[in-house]
Parts: C-alpha cells; structure tokens; sequence
C-alpha cells in the first residue's frame, strides 16, 4: 500500500507541472488549435455577457435617449475598438496583447516598468471580470423568483461558482472552449428570441413608441441637444467594450493556414480579426435592440437598487412578456455566461503571465504552468470577493478602469504603428477620445484606480521579490561554443583549466600581458603555465536570461573567450560548467577583489547584472553542483 505513494505523488506531480515536465507545450499554454468561432465564443462569455447589464446602465444613465447613447458606443466599437485591435492583433499575433506594443517603445528597465503597470491594470481587468462576472451570475439567480431561499448567499453562491470555473480550467482548454461554444449559442438564441417578442409586442402597440418620442421631446426640444449629450455619455457605457483586450490575448488558441510560421502566422492574425470584427458586429446589433427594447419597455423606477429590473433588464422584459417559466429559462442561461464570463478572462491571464514574468525573472519557474496559475488565480479571486462581499457594483470601477487604460495603450501602441502612414492622424483621434473617456471614469470612480494602484502594487512586490530569490540560477537560455572558442579549449592540455575573468578594457596585447603576470604572481602559477582569458559584456541586464554564444578570439599571443550576457556572474558559472563538463577536467577561476559598499553591489547585481562578480559566482556555482570536490574552484586577489 505504501508503495504507491511515490508513484501516486509524482503522477500528480507531472499532471500539476505539466509545462515543466513537457517544456514543449509552455508556449501559451496552447493544447490544439480551435477555429475563430469557437475561440470567439470563449472571449464572447466575457463581451455577450454584458448583456446582461449593459442595457440597464445605458437606460439609468441616458434615459429615454439610451438608444441614442448605446448608437455612439456601438460607432466607438465599429469604428474605433475595432480597428485598434486589428492591428494589435497583427503587431503581436503570439498573444501579448496591446501590453506589448508599449514595451517596444521603452528599452531596459523602461520597457520592464511599463510592462509590470500594465499587467497590473490587465490584471484588475481580468480580475474584477472574474469576480464582479461571478457576483453578477449570483444576483441574477437571487432575484429569479423561483429561486428558493437557501440559494440566497451572494458570497457563498459567487465562491462556489469560482471554485467550479477554475475545476473547468483545471480539466483544460479543449474543455473550456467546448463550454463557452455552447454557453455562448444558448444565450444568443434565447436573446434574440426575448428581443423578437419585444420588437413584436411594440409592432403591436406602437402607442408605447409615440409615448416614448413625446418624452424625449419634451426633455430634449432640439435634435442637437439629445446628440451632445449622447456623446458626453459615452465614458458611462464604455464597459460595452470589454472584450477586446482578451481577444487578441487568446490569439495562440486561433488555427490559422497550413503554412503558417511562429514569424509570420498570417492565417491565424485574419483569422483573428474575423473573430473580432464578428464579434464587434454581432455585439453591435444586439445592444442596439436591446437598448431600445428596454427603453421604450421599462420603467425606470424598476430599474432602483431595489427594483425588479435592477442588473437584470433583459431579463425583466423575458419575465414580463413571456411568463416565469421561460423568463426563468432565460435567467439560467444568463447566469451560466455571467458565470463563465471568467473564463476569457481565465484564459487571458493564463496566457499573459508566463509570457512576461518568468522571461523577466519576476515569478517562480512554475509560472509557465497552468495549473499552479489557476490556483492563484482561485485564491486572488476568492480574497477580492470577500473583500467586496460579492458586490457587484462596488468593482464596477475597478472594472471599467482597467478595461479603459488597455484599451487606450492598445490605441497608443497602434498610432506608433501607423505613425508614418496616412492613417496617424485617425489614430491619434482615437488615442484623444480613449484618453478621455479613461480620464473622466476615472475622476467620476476613482475606486477604480486605487483598486488597480493594489494590483500594480502587489505585481512588482512578488516580481521584484521573486528575481531576487532566483538571482542564484544560471539564467542562460542555451550555451554554444564557436569553433575557436572549442579549439582553445581542446588545446588547454594541462591537468587544469585556468581560466581568467576579465573586464574588457582597451584590448591590447600590452593590456592582457600585465593582467596574465598579476594573476601568476598573486596565485603563484608557473610562468608557463597556460590561462584562458574569460570576457562577458553586458546587453540589458532586465532581461532575466538569453542565449549565450562563447567566441574564440585571438590577442597577441592570449587566447579570449568572449560573450554577451544580460547577466555576468551567472554566465561565467554556466561556461566554467559546461567547460568541466566538456574536458572533464575540474576549471579553476580567478578573479579580482571588488571594493566598495556591499548593499550597491548587490543593487548592481539585481538591475544592472554585474555586482560583486566572485563571490556571485561562486554562490551561483554552489547552488547547483552540491559536491564540493566537484565544484569549479574560484580564486579571488
């Protein structure tokens, strides 16, 4: 009996770790491809979903000229949204998102910081989309009539559904997709049919449509004001434009053409941008509808925190048409998208993060693993709905903000893009527009910005926190050897290899000279002894690790090893490392003291990858060769 523990432990352990156990399936955690529509489904749970509200904040927000007000977000999805993401999605066809287009304006550690503040809003995001999609699911099965009492917990209710969507991703991709097509199918069909009966009923009653324009006359005597207010309206319904950040985040699930390459995956990049503009127009039609339908049919009395129609406005207008059997029928279906509106989102950060923190060193090596991820993301989502008590409009701003500010770096990315074509100057009108409308959410909820400042926060602790604890691994990428760099070492026929560290100064033979005698004098070496001069030159040390590539070069009478590295300590450990094990033959390093203030060298280290490069090294070499006897030697003088 207890041998089957061991074995039951590690076919958890491979099934938990897959991505590290198969490193062939890490890259964006991709099992399958799966055609546009169906992955359109799977970002359409989150973007379909706000159907479940959007019509009822459009109407407490606009009134009787919500339809009106809903006509300017569907011409900003259209004509804005829309066209911003198709570039995104050309510009980084790998899934990174609009995220990506901003890091290639800043280098180094620019690039890094701008990178960790918009995970930190892509993360409020998904999220809030998580757990205010989850809480929104819970009020609409506590408000069904027919729902019994012990049903009515809005944090127990909203846990359990995390909990279930997290098993879902838990199980797999295929999976969740499988769900969505058929989530998603359900609540179209059952949409279109409540807003069919709805166009019907008002053919048949046309009175409620003269009742309606009378009212919007009188509040509006002139055509020009209803239209201004419209658009001044608009940064109160932008939530109708989620939908498109997880979209292009979710481009590795898209199957493109046969010939398609990881350098040019065109098929996947169109086939991505039907998804899109499909969902874009499929979207448009139904809000239209929708926000006229429930205009001309709902008191807005019964739209109050207490009413009927509260969050739920198709809904109602299902209930009171067509009797409590079918508007119940349709709640379910409303309160499965509200609950697998997470998913997207799910997905989106299952593909986000291992794609930027663990290249950058700043999360643990099982990042690039889905299963672990879930579980983080459970357990942030479950302390979120606690803190909020499930409440589905106290994240509202929290959501609204971190949808607004990707989206609005995703128009500043594509106006880089575009910046020397015809198209700049619509390109910079969308960024104004985007930046206007992210501006006055923002000072209308700044709850949303302290909620995304806790998130920014909280990712660059954990990144900072999590490079510095892998400071110690190697951090090379791969490792070759040129075929000099192989012919010194070959032709290094003493008992030990003796390989000198050195910091690459003016690169004369003079320069090589005096450090070749100091070395022998101080280390009491035989002046005929043979050394290796060891060179590594600093590229951007933000990055966490690279492909090294070791040159053999020639100075006078001394032979050079020479390299590129973010990162130098851990590099020479990699090469005395792969040197030992090519020859067989234990390498002895030597280095010089370094003086100065421990606590600066070690920031150097940490940010600028170089520091106190012996005792670094050694450090690095001790970590992964637990022998002693079969450690490369370091000397310091």
């Amino acid at each position: 009996m207890t041998s089957s523990h061991p074995r039951i432990s590690k076919r958890f352990h491979d099934w938990f770790f897959e991505e590290l156990v198969h490193p062939s399936s890490q890259r964006g955690h991709v099992h399958g491809k799966h055609p546009w529509w169906q992955v359109m489904c799977l970002t359409g749970v989150d973007y379909f979903s706000t159907l479940a509200y959007q019509p009822g904040i459009a109407l407490l927000a606009a009134g009787v000229i919500s339809p009106f007000a809903t006509l300017v977000l569907v011409l900003m999805t259209l004509f804005v949204a829309y066209p911003t993401y198709a570039i995104v999605a050309k510009e980084s066809p790998h899934g990174e998102g609009s995220i990506s287009l901003l890091e290639r304006l800043f280098a180094r550690w620019k690039g890094k910081a701008t990178v960790l503040l918009l995970l930190g809003f892509a993360a409020t995001d998904f999220v809030i989309t998580i757990t205010l999609s989850a809480a929104d699911a819970t009020e609409h099965l506590i408000k069904n009539p027919l729902a019994p009492d012990w049903l009515h917990s809005q944090v127990g209710i909203t846990l359990l559904l995390l909990v279930m969507l997290a098993v879902i991703f838990l199980m797999g991709f295929t999976e969740a997709i499988f769900t969505a097509v058929v989530i998603v199918a359900t609540f179209l069909v059952l949409t279109l049919a409540v807003l069919g009966g709805a166009l019907h009923y008002l053919w048949q009653h046309p009175q409620l449509i003269e009742l309606w324009f009378s009212h919007i006359h009188a509040k509006f005597p002139s055509w020009w004001q209803w239209i201004g207010v419209s658009l001044l309206l608009f940064p109160k319904l932008a939530l109708g434009l989620s939908g498109f950040e997880t979209g292009v985040a979710v481009m590795p699930l898209v199957s493109g053409d046969p010939d398609d390459t990881e350098a040019n995956p065109a098929g996947r990049i169109r086939n991505t941008r039907k998804l899109l503009l499909a969902s874009a127009v499929v979207m448009s039609v139904y809000l239209i509808v929708s926000s006229f339908v429930t205009t001309v049919l709902i008191d807005t009395h019964a739209l109050r925190p207490d009413g009927t129609a509260y969050g739920r406005a198709i809904s109602y207008v299902a209930h009171e048409l067509f009797g409590e059997t079918f508007g119940s029928i349709y709640d379910v279906s409303t309160i499965l998208i509200l609950f697998f509106a997470g998913a997207s989102a799910m997905a989106g950060l299952l593909n986000l993060i291992p794609r930027y923190l663990p290249r950058f060193g700043m999360a643990p090596e099982w990042a690039v693993c889905r299963r672990p991820l879930v579980m983080v993301i459970l357990a942030v989502t479950v302390l979120v709905t606690f803190i909020f008590e499930a409440d589905v409009q106290a994240q509202g701003g929290a959501y609204a903000t971190g949808v607004l500010v990707l989206m609005s770096s995703a128009a500043v990315g594509a106006a880089v893009v575009l910046w020397h074509t015809r198209y700049r100057l619509a390109m910079i009108a969308i960024c104004i527009v985007f930046a206007y409308t992210t501006v006055t959410n923002i000072i209308e909820r700044p709850d949303g910005i302290k909620i995304a400042s806790v998130f920014i926060l909280a990712i660059t602790a954990i990144s900072l926190l999590s490079r510095a604890v892998r400071s110690t691994e190697l951090r090379v990428d791969t490792l070759s050897f040129d075929d000099e760099a192989l012919r010194f070492i070959a032709e290094d026929d003493d008992q030990v290899i003796r390989v000198v560290a050195h910091r690459p100064g003016v690169g004369t033979p003079a320069e090589y000279d005096r450090k070749e005698r100091a070395v022998k004098y101080e280390h009491s070496l035989a002046a005929k002894e043979h050394v290796l001069f060891l060179e590594v030159q600093l590229r951007d040390a933000s990055e966490f690790d690279a492909p090294v590539h070791v040159q053999g070069v020639t100075v006078g009478s001394h032979r050079v090893l020479r390299a590129v590295s973010p990162v130098i300590p851990n590099t020479i450990a990699a090469i005395l490392l792969e040197v030992q094990r090519m020859t067989h033959r234990l390498p002895h390093a030597y280095f010089g003291w370094t003086e100065g203030n421990p606590v600066g060298y070690l920031f150097r280290y940490l940010f600028l990858g170089e520091g106190d490069v012996a005792i670094i090294t050694r450090e690095v070499l001790r970590r992964h060769v637990e022998n002693p006897e079969e450690r490369p030697r370091i000397h310091v003088s």
